[in-house]
C-alpha cells in the first residue's frame, strides 16, 4: 500500500526541519522574548507620548522667558503683584468682589 502524502509539497516543506526552528523562532520573538514585538509597541507609545509632553513643555518655557522678559520691567512687576497677589500700596484699599454665581473659577 502506498502512502498518498509522501509526493505532496507541503508535506516535504513542512517535514524540513529548518521550517521548523524557523517558525519557532518567529514565535518565540513575537510573544516571549523580553524584547517581542508587543513590548516594542508598547514602548513607541510610551515614548510618543514623552515627546508631546517635551513639546508641550518646550512652548510653555518660551512663555514663561517670555513673561520674565516683561518682569524686567518695574511697571510690569508691579501690575504682576497686584493682579496676582492682591498687593498694593500704602494709601490704598483694595476691595475683591466675589459673586454667588459667578461662572469663572480660580
Amino acid at each position: 500500500m502506498k502512502n498518498k502524502f509522501t509526493n505532496k509539497p507541503w508535506l516535504t516543506f513542512l517535514s524540513n526541519k529548518y521550517v521548523w526552528v524557523l517558525l519557532f523562532f518567529c514565535i518565540w520573538m513575537i510573544f516571549l522574548d523580553n524584547y517581542s514585538y508587543f513590548n516594542h509597541r508598547i514602548l513607541d507609545e510610551q515614548i510618543q507620548d514623552l515627546e508631546e509632553n517635551a513639546s508641550y513643555y518646550k512652548e510653555e518655557i518660551k512663555k514663561d522667558k517670555e513673561n520674565i522678559k516683561q518682569l524686567k520691567n518695574s511697571e510690569q512687576i508691579e501690575k504682576y503683584a497686584r493682579e496676582k497677589y492682591y498687593m498694593k500700596k500704602d494709601s490704598e484699599d483694595i476691595y475683591i468682589i466675589e459673586f454667588e454665581n459667578d461662572t469663572l473659577k480660580k
